[in-house]
């Protein structure tokens, strides 16, 4: 076995708070500064330029890429020959996201009744998805989502006798519905599969892939490249005032489901879809 200490959880966590917030990942920079040489509409195409120009300053100036520095959502991987120490693992990772986001001078967003509405000023609890996978390591990967395009996202409970286009209509209308208001262009997780809340978990880390890797299965790699063709005929465009860059990137991750059920989810990324990732 070999031990952790859970304070290296914590610190690793406050890292990726703050660098995941300042720096997007260089896949998608690359992807939305060469939209920008395609986009056919000349107000879309000014946009794109004014958001790699913002990138580049965040960097350059250490501070947040866009005001909505999101809920922290930590995916955990942890091997099963690590042996975890000197505290509880949850309770690290919430204090990496509060130093992350207090010292960070990170907005703190998270309320912490969602009825009473009151802040609790330092952006904890964070959302942990935990996996025990094989080995002596912990990878962690911290994904800031804001809720602009995390509420445009939806899922469906669809019927077997659902087609392929069923689902491909599907995914391209939610992204008609969203618009603006996820900040365009958005990058797309579907989840297809398993269970209502495993559909949804499989759509919110499909966000997390290199956006310019695809499926690796041919027959959804397909589906993917279908839909971002069709959501990019919308017309939507950079920021939503019209174009063909209304998405980047269309993901999507399956799990095997029921006979009698056919769950899909569409998490909604906006063009600051941020994740980072470190191993332990």
């Amino acid at each position: 076995m070999r031990e952790i200490d859970v304070m290296e959880i914590t610190k690793a966590v406050k890292r990726l708070c703050v660098e995941a917030n300042r720096v997007l990942p260089r896949d998608l920079e690359q992807s939305i500064c060469a939209s920008a040489a395609r986009e056919n509409n000349p107000t879309g195409k000014a946009i794109l330029q004014d958001l790699c120009a913002n990138m580049d300053a965040a960097r350059e100036l250490q501070i947040p890429v866009c005001q909505d520095t999101g809920m922290a959502v930590v995916f955990l991987e942890v091997g099963q020959q690590v042996a975890l120490v000197g505290g509880s693992l949850e309770e690290a990772v919430h204090e990496g996201v509060r130093q992350g986001y207090v010292e960070g001078l990170l907005r703190c967003s998270i309320v912490a009744d969602p009825l009473r509405r009151v802040n609790t000023n330092d952006n904890t609890p964070a959302v942990i998805h935990t996996r025990i996978v094989d080995g002596d390591r912990v990878s962690i990967t911290v994904s800031p989502k804001g809720f602009g395009s995390e509420n445009m996202s939806r899922m469906n409970m669809f019927t077997p006798s659902a087609s392929r286009q069923d689902i491909v209509d599907y995914v391209v209308e939610v992204a008609r519905l969203a618009g603006s208001n996820p900040c365009p262009p958005m990058v797309l997780g579907v989840g297809i599969g398993g269970d209502f809340e495993l559909c949804a978990y499989l759509a919110k880390k499909a966000l997390c892939r290199n956006v310019s890797e695809g499926n690796p299965d041919p027959f959804y790699q397909e589906m993917e490249r279908d839909i971002l063709q069709a959501v990019n005929q919308l017309d939507i465009g950079p920021q939503g005032f019209g174009g063909n860059t209304t998405a980047l990137s269309v993901a999507i991750e399956t799990y095997p489901t029921h006979i009698a059920g056919l769950p899909v989810a569409v998490n909604v990324g906006c063009h600051v879809t941020r994740h980072k990732n470190l191993t332990i």
